[in-house]
């Protein structure tokens, strides 16, 4: 585990305290029953956006504390112990840090400071297909006189439904550009999805929808830019899922600490043992490739994207498995909906997807390795 600042050791302990007392997984399977349509509560996120914890990233000019990507993981490693559904990734994390990269400075000032304060949610809308394929957009942004028209559609936008600007990836020419569009824009049409790990994506179509010059956040050097944006995005969401994986091991070994059979602790069953241990170390191995890539990104590591990639996948692998073993360890209640351990297995199912799942990244790591 990495050595913390007294800085990050408060944060982390602030998050605990808070998942435990006012976000557990209870709460979760409320909002779940509830229907909702945004896949958060609006008091968990007020909650959230009080703390602060939407400016991590932000710099201090524009309204936040630019505390870094190490600390941000820390508190979505604790809110993904408790499925905690709210847009602070997607727009605290994804959104803050498409603005710094790639944002003029007029769009940092309107939009970061808002951010900050939780007033805007921003998302990136990038994927078009049922798989991440950020090297297949086909969306196109057509220049016109005053600016771009846009057309097409983009596919499972997490917190899509409840955005209230996004971050647009189209194709204009032989380039890749990113344009910040208001969810309000004439044209603009979305579809709000139900998924079953029950968070809110939607599918957002755009039919001739124009925007200004002003909307351009970047050009010529798009790709580059949105490679950088993604590998930010996956090293957060690989926190998440580390927080997700762990809690499901620490369920899974309560469960052989308590439950008898034959008179006997299934603990004490040296192939449950063993199998425990096996869990435990490749949970460890994956906490040092997840916390890797997210030191890495705030030294200015030139292995960024070899570590993002490496830490999406190790997670992802290590995730699928722990979310198995704790329905298959559990038994019959594990395969119940009054017990918690098939919301892991849902949300682990998704997230695996998002922003490339196994696949895609051992290859781009291979890739980038030399092979």
């Amino acid at each position: 585990m990495a050595v913390l600042t007294e800085e990050q050791t408060i944060l982390r302990d602030q998050a605990v305290s808070w998942v435990n007392a006012d976000a557990p997984v209870s709460a979760f399977r409320k909002l779940r029953d509830s229907g909702s349509i945004t896949g958060f509560a609006p008091d968990t996120w007020k909650s959230i956006c009080e703390m602060g914890w939407t400016g991590i990233v932000v710099p201090e000019a524009h309204g936040g504390s630019d505390l870094g990507y190490m600390t941000f993981g820390l508190l979505l490693e604790e809110l993904g112990k408790q499925l905690v559904a709210s847009p602070l990734y997607a727009s605290g994390l994804v959104g803050a840090t498409a603005l710094r990269f790639a944002g003029t400075d007029a769009q940092k000032q309107n939009c970061l400071p808002a951010i900050a304060s939780g007033e805007a949610i921003v998302t990136l809308a990038i994927d078009e297909g049922p798989r991440h394929a950020p090297d297949a957009i086909a969306m196109s942004a057509e220049k016109t006189g005053s600016g771009y028209r846009l057309n097409g559609t983009k596919s499972f936008v997490i917190e899509g439904g409840s955005a209230t600007h996004l971050i647009v990836a189209a194709r204009s020419g032989q380039d890749i550009v990113l344009l910040l569009v208001d969810a309000s824009a004439t044209g603009l049409s979305r579809e709000v999805l139900k998924t079953a790990d029950s968070r809110g994506y939607a599918n957002i179509t755009f039919k001739n929808v124009d925007v200004a010059a002003t909307a351009l956040m970047s050009a010529g050097h798009g790709k580059a830019t949105l490679d950088a944006i993604l590998d930010r995005a996956r090293a957060g969401i690989a926190s998440e899922m580390l927080g997700a994986a762990s809690a499901a091991f620490d369920m899974t070994l309560e469960y052989l600490k308590t439950r008898k059979q034959f008179g006997q602790l299934i603990g004490s069953f040296q192939a449950l043992g063993h199998r425990a241990a096996e869990l435990y170390t490749e949970m460890e191995l994956t906490r040092s490739a997840v916390e890797a890539a997210l030191q890495a990104i705030d030294a200015g590591s030139k292995d960024v994207p070899l570590l993002c990639s490496l830490s999406k996948y190790k997670v992802g692998a290590f995730l699928f498995r722990m979310s198995n073993q704790l329905i298959q360890i559990h038994g019959g209640i594990g395969m119940t909906d009054e017990f918690n351990a098939g919301f892991y297995l849902k949300r682990a199912r998704a997230v695996e997807a998002l922003y490339g799942g196994q696949g895609f990244h051992r290859d781009r790591y291979a890739r980038l390795s030399g092979f």
